[in-house]
């Protein structure tokens, strides 16, 4: 009875130390270097075929807006041409400024142009990268924009037709305070504006804090203004029940579900009451969300990316790198790994009193993620 007792206690205590041992959060995987490009690097998607198509990060005002990826991993080309990459009075043909892009399964690549630059009104043109022609152009006017507009990373939800944008509220004037969700209609090219001044699209009073510094630009009176960036990350599961979405500068990430969202008859206020805070998260810039709902953020903090996984939801660090400078967009790839930029945003001069510390080499980062993911998403 002693013995049986004994080797009860014994299977006990080691049950409980491989449970203790398997709540311990994993070390976070390094980061692999992919491409090494002279300059920065925003978001980045993928065709069916495995072309990487980014897009020059716009706060550096690049010649070229979209390029893809040449086989060395060192160079690039204007995506989809030059042509498309050249302003040209008297038409809107051509792609102004553009940090947000996706790529579908249908081999088509949508690219946000958030028309700041010259300006033009907001734009998503679908690019036929199997065909290599113009799929279709769908506008953004107002009401659906603003003056304060920066419409950035969008899910494509090809089940609903619809395509889900989320705006900064950080364009020209703005300070955040006019972060929204938009949403378009693919069959009506219909556009609305949602969730605007809910508190899960709006920046809480948190600094962006790089290395020990808080970010800021010098505000109306010339003294130093804190950074503050509303919805920005966004993402749906894979059966598209849920939309996943957060303002950069905050400590929570929300979810809402995509029937609600598309629920025309619903108002601001009953929209609103069906938000859902989903986890606590650091300041963070993309999404990307896998099979199996482990939500992936970059940690523009921390030369870091984060997951949330689904079961447990606690935010930990996943991959890290010693170069990942202000790690921006990250989508999934069909070769099986997720990829995240470096855009030295921090190194910028209007951070560092007029001395820009960004330099080439800009990276491109890959990891495996714990589950795959949706193609260019």
């Amino acid at each position: 009875m002693r013995i049986a007792r004994t080797a009860a206690l014994v299977a006990s205590v080691l049950a409980a130390v491989q449970l203790a041992h398997a709540q311990q959060p994993a070390e976070p995987v390094k980061a692999e270097v992919f491409a090494e490009l002279p300059q920065a690097v925003g978001n980045i998607t993928f065709t069916p075929d495995k072309r990487v198509i980014f897009s020059h990060h716009p706060f550096f005002a690049p010649d070229i807006r979209v390029a893809e990826l040449n086989p060395d991993r060192k160079s690039f080309k204007p995506f989809p041409d030059a042509s498309w990459n050249t302003p040209r009075p008297g038409t809107d043909r051509y792609l102004d400024s553009v940090l947000g892009l996706r790529g579908d399964e249908n081999g088509i690549v949508w690219l946000m142009d958030m028309g700041q630059r010259t300006p033009l009104t907001p734009k998503l043109v679908g690019w036929d990268a199997k065909r290599n022609r113009l799929h279709r152009i769908y506008y953004i006017p107002a009401p659906a924009s603003l003056p304060e507009s920066q419409h950035n990373d969008f899910v494509v939800d090809l089940k609903n037709r619809k395509f889900y944008i989320a705006d900064e509220g950080i364009g020209p004037s703005g300070d955040g305070s006019k972060a929204a969700l938009v949403i378009v209609d693919m069959e009506t090219g219909a556009a609305r504006r949602v969730l605007q001044g809910h508190a899960s699209t709006q920046p809480e009073n948190r600094p962006i804090t790089v290395e020990g510094k808080d970010l800021t630009v010098p505000g109306k009176d010339g003294q130093p203004m804190m950074i503050k960036v509303g919805a920005d990350g966004i993402a749906a599961d894979k059966e598209f029940r849920w939309l996943y979405f957060a303002p950069l500068n905050g400590t929570s990430v929300y979810r809402l579900r995509i029937a609600d969202l598309n629920n025309e008859r619903l108002g601001e206020t009953e929209l609103g009451a069906k938000v859902e805070r989903y986890a606590a998260k650091p300041n963070n810039g993309g999404f990307s969300l896998d099979a199996k709902g482990n939500l992936y953020l970059t940690e523009v903090e921390a030369k870091a990316v984060g997951v949330i996984p689904a079961d447990g939801r606690q935010y930990r660090r996943f991959a890290v790198g010693e170069a990942m400078h202000w790690p921006d967009g990250i989508s999934y790839s069909p070769d099986g790994f997720m990829y995240v930029s470096a855009a030295q945003l921090a190194q910028a001069s209007v951070f560092n009193d007029g001395k820009g510390l960004n330099k080439a080499p800009y990276y491109i980062f890959r990891f495996k993620p714990l589950a795959p993911g949706r193609i260019g998403h």
